[in-house]
């Protein structure tokens, strides 16, 4: 009788397929790897060989060099590749650019493997796909019933109505580097926002990479001059790090804003001294995450990291089974 873990099962590396002989996202050099995207602590170098989409082939290659691995794989979303006895095949995940969840079949077993996900639009990579499972392994970041996101647009609205208000000021976004800072500038186009957004050195590989995949960000320019007053009225998008950094010192009396599912704690927001926290995350909030599972409907809920206790519990509640894995190595990050 096959077992699920005979499938999939954690270790100190990650998730590991024995028959298939791969891990997938995992957190040590491995000799064959499924990269469910870009972000560093699911995507690092020196495995042997990646399997992968272009995109997130594209982005390690931006973000470590060429030689990130000793082989690297594309496999185009839909696509499915033999490893061994098992059938591997990557579908969206909505997450950032080339972001996917890993589908693994055997001996007509199927587990999909989420990665980071979420359920709403994003301009910038198609959206997540749901796949009839036998087990499916999800993310809970924002697992707790608190965390229910508001609507992208809103948040957009209210950045540019601060704008409007306050001409003399630059607008200074933190937005993580890979993902979110191309969304919020999408989204600022989609809000009608066609004047020239600057942006940190540490975005334009990243915004240039996204460009050459087909995602129109409209003219921007590098945050480069030292005269305070060519950046009034302006937005600026620059890593979370930056905006507390002596390279904010060149805007004009700036308005700190922070755009992270995060944002929805109050206490998180002060602590960093955002003035304008922008409530945007790249990840599902409670009402995706349980929308999801109750759409999928899978034998077995197995929860990667987050909030496990109160997922498993809405899941027992339902009559699915669920467990939560012990995997390390992946970062709750405070720009999601």
């Amino acid at each position: 009788m096959i077992r699920l873990q005979d499938l999939l099962c954690p270790r100190p590396e990650g998730l590991y397929c024995a028959p298939g002989d791969f891990y997938i996202d995992p957190v040590q050099p491995v000799a064959r790897a499924v990269i469910t995207h870009g972000h560093a602590d699911h995507a690092r170098a020196g495995h042997g060989v990646v399997l992968a989409t272009p995109e997130t082939l594209a982005i390690m290659g931006e973000r470590y060099g060429a030689a990130f691995a000793e082989a690297a794989e594309p496999c185009a979303y839909g696509q499915t590749i033999a490893r061994d006895d098992v059938q591997v095949t990557l579908v969206p995940a909505g997450h950032v650019l080339g972001s996917a969840q890993a589908v693994v079949r055997w001996k007509g077993l199927t587990m999909v493997v989420s990665g980071d996900y979420k359920r709403r639009r994003d301009p910038t990579c198609p959206p997540f796909e749901p796949v009839p499972c036998d087990v499916f392994i999800s993310e809970a970041t924002f697992g707790l019933p608190v965390f229910r996101h508001p609507d992208d647009a809103g948040e957009i609205a209210r950045l540019l109505r601060s704008v409007a208000q306050f001409p003399e000021r630059a607008h200074l976004v933190g937005a993580y580097a890979l993902g979110k800072a191309q969304r919020i500038i999408r989204l600022l186009r989609e809000a009608g926002w066609d004047k020239t957004i600057h942006v940190h050195g540490a975005l334009e590989r990243l915004n240039r990479l996204y460009g050459e995949h087909g995602v129109d960000l409209g003219p921007l320019e590098p945050a480069t001059t030292t005269r305070k007053q060519d950046f009034a009225g302006a937005i600026v998008i620059a890593p979370p790090s930056a905006t507390a950094d002596r390279w904010a010192r060149r805007f004009p009396d700036p308005v700190t804003a922070f755009a992270s599912g995060w944002m929805q704690v109050r206490a998180r927001a002060r602590q960093r001294g955002v003035e304008l926290p922008l409530v945007i995350s790249d990840h599902a909030d409670w009402d995706e995450l349980t929308a999801t599972i109750d759409e999928i409907r899978p034998g077995e809920l197995w929860i990667t990291h987050g909030r496990e206790e109160a997922l498993a519990r809405w899941a027992a509640l339902h009559d699915i089974p669920a467990r939560a894995l012990a995997l390390v190595g992946y970062e709750e990050e405070d720009d999601d």
